[in-house]
Formats: C-alpha cells, sequence, structure tokens
C-alpha cells in the first residue's frame, strides 16, 4: 500500500507497476543536495548574515567549501524540518570529525567554533533525530541518509558510518570514490539501491573523461569486486551532482552524452528535470543535480527556483539548489 507522499508538488507522479514486480510499493520523498559554496557568489558589501568574503576565504581553505558556516546549518536544519524527507544524499557537506585540523582563528561562526569530540556530524545536525548517514569511501564529504522510519542501510546498524557505503576509486580521476551505493532495506517490505553521484568537475579534456568513467560506474561496472553497476538492483535510485548537463552539454561532453544516452527513457528515466528550458539547479546556469530511476517515478521542485518553493537559506551560501521528488514506484 502507498503511503501518502511528505510532499504535494502539484504533479502527476506513478507509474502503473509491472505484474510481476515482488518488491514493495513505496510512496516517499528524495532530495540531492550538493551543499558547498563558492568564494565568488558572497555579496561584497552586504551583511549577509555573517558570511561575508572573509568567511568565504575561511571556508575556502579550512572547510573545503562544505557546508560549515553554523547560520547556514541551523537554516538547512529549519527547512529539513519542514520538508518530510525520507531519503537524501549530500555532496560537499563538511565532516566535522576534521574539526581538530582546523586553527582556532578559523572557528569562529563555523560549525568546528562549539564542535566536540562525540557531537553529531553536520549532515546528522541538518537532518534531526531518527536517520541514518552513510559516506563514501575516501570520500568524507559525500553521504547518504535514510529516515529510520522509513528503511535503513543493509549491514549497517549505526546511525553513522564513516565509510558504510560500497564504492570504488578511479586511478588518475582524484582519491576515494565519488559513486557509492548502499542497500535499502524499506520498513514495509522490499528495497532500493540508492546510488550517490558527485562527477568529476571541470571542462578540460580528463575531466570529461572522469566523468564519464565514474557514470559508466553508475550502469556498466562500479569496480568494486562483483563486477556489478552500482545500479544493479530491482529497484535503483540514482541522484546527486554529476557536474555536466545532459539537456544541454551532449554536442561537446563525452560524460553528457554517455549520461544522456543511459538515460533514455528506456531503461532508465529522469525523475528531474532535463533538457534545454529545464530550471538551472547550478547557479542559474546549468541543470547538473538530477534524480534517475528505472522503477520509481515521479516530479521534481527546485527549492528557491520553483514557483511557491523557498529557498533553504536567505543567506547567499549554496552554489548548488536542492532537487526534491516526489517519487512513486513499485
Amino acid at each position: 500500500m502507498l503511503r501518502p507522499l511528505a510532499l504535494s508538488f502539484g504533479l502527476v507522479v506513478g507509474c502503473p507497476a509491472p505484474a510481476d514486480s515482488t518488491a514493495a510499493a513505496v510512496g516517499f520523498t528524495a532530495i540531492t543536495f550538493n551543499t558547498g559554496t563558492t568564494e565568488g557568489s558572497v555579496p561584497q558589501d552586504e551583511p549577509n548574515g555573517g558570511y561575508t568574503p572573509e568567511q568565504a576565504a575561511i571556508s575556502d581553505q579550512y572547510y573545503g567549501d562544505g557546508l560549515a558556516f553554523e547560520a547556514v546549518i541551523q537554516h538547512a536544519r529549519a527547512w529539513f524540518e519542514d520538508i518530510d524527507a525520507d531519503v537524501v544524499v549530500f555532496q560537499e557537506i563538511f565532516f566535522s570529525g576534521l574539526c581538530p585540523q582546523v586553527p582556532s582563528e578559523a572557528r569562529e561562526g563555523f560549525v568546528c567554533e562549539t564542535w566536540a569530540e562525540g557531537d553529531p556530524t553536520v549532515a546528522q545536525v541538518v537532518l534531526g533525530d531518527g536517520w541514518q548517514v552513510a559516506c563514501h569511501p575516501g570520500k568524507d564529504d559525500k553521504c547518504a541518509a535514510v529516515r529510520r522510519s522509513f528503511g535503513s542501510f543493509v549491514g549497517l546498524a549505526d546511525d553513522f558510518h564513516l565509510e558504510g557505503l560500497e564504492g570504488a576509486g578511479i586511478e588518475g580521476c582524484g582519491s576515494g570514490a565519488r559513486v557509492a551505493r548502499g542497500i535499502i532495506e524499506l520498513v514495509d517490505g522490499g528495497e532500493i539501491t540508492l546510488v550517490n553521484v558527485h562527477g568529476s568537475s571541470g571542462i578540460s579534456s580528463e575531466d570529461r573523461a572522469c566523468r564519464e568513467a565514474q557514470f559508466r560506474q553508475v550502469f556498466d561496472a562500479l569496480g568494486s569486486a562483483d563486477g556489478q553497476p552500482a545500479a544493479n538492483g530491482e529497484v535503483n535510485l540514482i541522484m546527486g551532482d554529476f557536474n555536466t548537463d545532459p539537456g544541454r552539454a551532449a554536442e561537446y561532453d563525452q560524460s553528457a552524452a554517455y549520461l544522456a544516452g543511459a538515460v533514455d527513457g528506456s531503461a532508465f528515466t529522469f525523475l528531474s528535470e532535463v533538457g534545454p528550458d529545464a530550471e538551472p539547479s547550478y547557479q542559474g546556469l546549468a541543470n547538473i543535480d538530477h534524480v534517475i530511476s528505472d522503477q520509481l517515478r515521479g516530479g521534481c521542485v527546485v527549492p528557491g527556483l520553483s514557483e511557491g518553493q523557498p529557498a533553504v537559506s536567505e543567506i547567499v551560501f549554496f552554489d548548488h539548489k536542492p532537487v526534491v521528488c516526489a517519487v512513486e514506484g513499485i
């Protein structure tokens, strides 16, 4: 039985279930959110909630431009309290376990100002209680989360697992896994294979080749011992910051062309908007944050951009906007 969706977007969602499907029926809210920032987007001569160009420079040097500024963390927490989400993936979210490496003069206004050993991570703070969070191998700023009333990650017991997802790096494309998966066992029965993607940024030929290799991890082979693609479940949900626009960049970026070909509506479908007229979730320029599935269907909005959907924070901080999807399927 489908449970009511947490959000009403005024969209028609869902599709008929295959007659032989054995997975549980689900209705839920899924979010992909790159919570990073960039120095160039901060206003020069405005208070901006205390997040000034000077604070942005500190963020860049000591926090990897991840979500670490306390006022914005609290805004994100309040936003998540209003969004009854069930499954969330983050990219560029600061791991507060790194606070001992941040000098005292770079802590004021940031999470490290009051952090102590044993405190919840930034991902846990913004989500609140009742969640399980697992991050990528070798990439503590990329994490996935599931609300425990909806499901839990197979093989994981604690609320937080620093390297709880399965993934593999790609030689020549930086360290750690930019693609990782976790299997969610649903409370009401069935499973969803969740894949979090954060494609390499950049426009060089090497950057484009790395992104294509990462996307091939999703659909061809993750690089783990079993040789299976990351999206290898009966029901797959793929979300993240792909760092390329499959609806606008396919003619000159082979990674965008590969992604558009892999998600052509036959086996896999974009739930998020794609195309030259799609709402650009990244700096008003490109549509690079996406939600994809094979069995699930739904509709998405972009808070801070879609009509009637307020931004996460009034502080100019995020260079991406989250993509929030009401999802149904079998």
